[in-house]
């Protein structure tokens, strides 16, 4: 198993480190590393993509020559978790955006970007998952807001009546920071896919 972080920009060494206890607690065995090159899709079994500045992320990953390949792959069912500008990154639509950003335009949501504000209006909250009965506590840093969904997307995780997370297929996708709290129960759920 070899999962890659994308390690243009964003919180990849937590991810990192969450992706190795989560794989240590399920006996799993692999690789967890920094995506950076198209080198590193070689034999990819799952991808994350953190937070960051999705603009940012894009032409870093443009430059790279990584943007079409990546899609493609994901398109074909590689699992991916995108994480606040990582859901970004993944939404057929946003608003709020600059022009000529462009996304892989895979999940079937609408997104806000900076939708609860900037870095001052960051906060921590309980949300509800959908698979798990205790709360997580959701950590949101200028994240987006989920404003529509539809096709296969279902909502996974709740802020009260808001849908802050979503998956389809092998995509999911979230607004807050997963990495960023010891609970590793997305982690976990994320690297069931890849079994």
């Amino acid at each position: 198993m070899r999962i890659g972080v994308l390690g243009l920009q964003g919180a990849v060494s937590e991810h990192i480190e969450a992706l190795q206890r989560a794989m240590r607690e399920l006996n799993l065995e692999g690789e967890v590393f920094a995506l950076k090159r198209r080198e590193d899709l070689d034999g990819l079994s799952g991808l994350i993509i953190p937070g960051g500045e999705s603009t940012t992320i894009f032409k870093l990953l443009s430059r790279n020559g990584l943007f079409e390949t990546l899609r493609e792959l994901i398109l074909d069912g590689l699992p991916v978790m995108g994480t606040c500008a990582g859901l970004i990154m993944l939404a057929k639509e946003i608003e709020g955006g600059i022009e000529g950003q462009r996304s892989f335009q895979v999940l079937d949501i609408r997104v806000g970007r900076n939708a609860y504000g900037r870095q001052v209006d960051s906060f921590e909250a309980c949300v509800k998952l959908s698979f798990d009965e205790r709360p997580f506590k959701g950590v949101f840093i200028r994240a987006p807001r989920i404003l529509g969904l539809w096709g296969e997307v279902k909502p996974i995780a709740f802020l009260g009546d808001e849908v802050v997370g979503v998956e389809a297929g092998k995509v999911l996708g979230l607004t807050f920071h997963p990495e960023l709290t010891d609970d590793l129960t997305l982690h976990r759920y994320f690297l069931r896919r890849l079994i």
